[in-house]
């Protein structure tokens, strides 16, 4: 027994001997570091990373090296420091600390006059940002990082790094949004980069990343395959979060494809390590998988309370997304417990939250900022391009006066005939944009908003939860149904036809559903295979109710007939019994509306667009229908193409 003792007590001894060895030779290395820096004031970011990366996780170590890089206007080496502190500050969730370091930061980068600090100093405040569901706040600073990035001719790693960064963490916003294709191609474009410098952890993120956005859009196998490749990135630099990360992620797949069994041990794994790490993102979201997995397997107290702490973390840390998902669980899990009213309640909260993301306004500012730093790029890419034929120009000057004329004859044709090419794709690209970004403003307006939802509130009011829920059902439908044909140019007569009925059930509240809406379809058009753009129908029906119907007092009608008359063409015919263009146009002369009418220009437009693929162009006709030599309504007949030009599959 005493023998016993006397072996641990050695034991312990060896252990507290290794620690303390180790703090030392961790404190040496520290401070000859220091001593460095104090004696060769390195710049480069990749210099100083080298000498500090053991540390950066060391609150203690790097308010020291601030200190002492204060003390002798090191600014490089503070604006390192301070990065490192405010990531420390981020992963705790002290957002607003995080933000005001690496503001800092920047502006000690702004002192050193060093690009390289200033776009990872933009990145970091945009990753923050990120984390906050602050989409242009964030994609602001991202994409004053990428611009910067890209002015530089010759970048070092460290600018190659926050290139692939910011397409990243752009992609990451396009994943808030709801864009999946545009954030895979991000982070396609921020993975080449990562594969090109060898840097793991980029790799770790990026396949994280695009397994996100292939869950999203339902591809549940290729998002688990991207999410294993990453936790092998992760296994591989021995980065505990990184873990974290891709168990939640893959507990997620698990739940989605109900293989209950092996999503409970790896989300509760997930738990642990958040809650070890003490990240309140991460804590958040684990009880939020934990959650609905107790919902499925029908443990419903224990999925409440979980949510219920999902919620109260999120809130407090202005987690918008995590708020929004474990409110919509939170509505499910009372539903299911036939508790309607505290349903809707969660509901009504998760759409408000969803609602201050997915914006237009967010998703037009996110279009418009693509585009210019894309544009941004290939004007530097041109600048880059007329350097390098200016040096060929001086060497060719030493050997041949004849070959420089020659060479720099060609070099100023092909660049004007690029310039020229891509000025006309891009006129070209930025008009199509335009009519697709006008197209949603047009569907999307406040005052149609306003009106449905006022018109469902009206049985919220009157205790009538029954078409409440209904209304509110088909306006989210029809509502997701425009985002998602916002990102498309063209969408099947099928769901064109399904969208309009949802907009006419819609519109029908406020007309106290007097209004008969009949579509009817030639049984010979294959629906699904015949393409349309989408949206296309949409105003003609606007303008049946609002300049036809609208200001008749009874019986009103609007019926929509789709038929194959002519070869190479649909013809689509709607028609409304009311009271007639003439008619019409008097009354809105007094009311100054003009709205439809530019819904129209916009949809004509879109037509013309879209007919250049095809042989054949679409046709309008609006005629007027008399009984009796009395207006009796408006016939609206549209020709849409259907044969394609040659060479051109869809």
């Amino acid at each position: 027994m005493n023998y016993l003792f006397k072996y641990q007590l050695l034991n312990l001894c060896l252990v507290f001997f290794f620690f303390v060895s180790y703090g030392s030779t961790q404190q040496t290395s520290f401070e000859n570091s220091l001593i460095y820096i104090k004696n060769n004031s390195p710049s480069e970011h990749t210099k100083i990373d080298s000498l500090f990366k053991p540390f950066e996780h060391d609150s203690v170590k790097m308010k020291r090296l601030l200190s002492v890089s204060k003390n002798i206007s090191a600014f490089e080496t503070c604006s390192y420091a301070l990065n490192a502190l405010g990531v420390i500050q981020r992963n705790i969730s002290k957002y607003d600390e995080a933000i005001a370091l690496h503001e800092e930061a920047k502006t000690y980068a702004d002192k050193a006059k060093s690009t390289e600090f200033k776009i990872i100093s933009l990145n970091m405040i945009g990753v923050v940002y990120r984390r906050m569901d602050m989409v242009k706040l964030a994609l602001d600073h991202h994409t004053e990082a990428l611009k910067i990035a890209y002015s530089v001719i010759n970048p070092s790693l460290a600018v190659t790094k926050n290139i692939a960064v910011s397409q990243n963490s752009i992609g990451n916003i396009y994943l808030a949004l709801k864009q999946y294709d545009l954030a895979i191609n991000q982070f396609n474009k921020s993975l080449e980069i990562e594969k090109s410098i060898g840097n793991k952890l980029g790799l770790a993120i990026n396949y994280h990343n695009i397994g996100y956005a292939e869950e999203a859009k339902g591809n549940l196998s290729s998002a688990l395959s991207n999410f294993q490749k990453s936790l092998d990135y992760n296994n591989m630099i021995d980065s505990e979060t990184g873990r974290l990360i891709c168990y939640n992620s893959i507990g997620e797949v698990y739940l989605k494809q109900e293989n209950y069994e092996e999503a409970e041990p790896i989300i509760k794994e997930a738990l642990n390590k958040a809650l070890n790490i003490d990240d309140q993102y991460y804590i958040s979201a684990s009880y939020l998988n934990l959650g609905q997995l107790e919902i499925e397997t029908n443990q419903l107290t224990s999925a409440e309370k979980h949510l219920k702490k999902a919620l109260d973390i999120a809130t407090s840390y202005n987690l918008k997304s995590t708020v929004a998902e474990s409110s919509k669980l939170l509505s499910e899990l009372n539903r299911t417990k036939k508790d309607f009213e505290t349903a809707l309640k969660y509901y009504q909260q998760a759409v408000e939250i969803e609602n201050t993301i997915l914006t237009e306004q967010n998703l037009q500012y996110v279009n418009d900022i693509a585009v210019e730093y894309e544009n941004e790029n290939k004007n530097n890419q041109i600048k880059a391009l007329a350097l390098e034929n200016e040096s060929v120009r001086l060497r060719l000057e030493r050997n041949k006066q004849i070959l420089l004329y020659t060479s720099l004859l060609i070099g100023i044709i092909g660049v004007s005939l690029f310039i020229i090419h891509r000025t006309k794709a891009l006129k070209r690209d930025k008009h199509i944009l335009t009519l697709e970004q006008d197209m949603l403003r047009s569907q999307m307006n406040p005052h149609f908003i306003f009106n449905s939802l006022n018109s469902i509130k009206l049985y919220i009011i009157n205790n009538d939860k029954t078409n409440a829920v209904y209304y509110l059902n088909k306006f989210s439908k029809l509502i997701r149904k425009i985002l998602m044909a916002s990102k498309e140019k063209e969408t099947s007569l099928k769901d064109e036809l399904e969208t309009m009925k949802l907009y006419m059930n819609i519109e029908n509240i406020r007309f106290d559903n007097e209004i008969n809406f009949n579509i009817t379809v030639d049984p010979a058009i294959n629906t699904e295979a015949t393409k349309i753009p989408s949206l296309v129908l949409q105003p003609f029906l606007e303008n049946s109710l609002w300049h036809g119907l609208s200001s008749k007092d009874s019986n009103k009608k609007i019926d929509l007939t789709v038929s194959k008359k002519l070869p190479n063409f649909i013809t689509v015919e709607i028609i409304d019994n009311g009271i007639g263009r003439i008619a019409s146009h008097k009354i809105n002369e007094k009311k100054k509306l003009e709205r439809n009418s530019v819904g129209i220009d916009i949809t004509k437009a879109r037509l013309a667009n879209f007919s250049e693929s095809f042989q054949n162009s679409y046709t309008l006709e609006i005629e007027d229908l008399y009984e009796d030599e009395t207006p009796s309504g408006t016939k609206i007949i549209l020709q849409i193409p259907t044969k394609l030009k040659a060479n051109i599959t869809i």
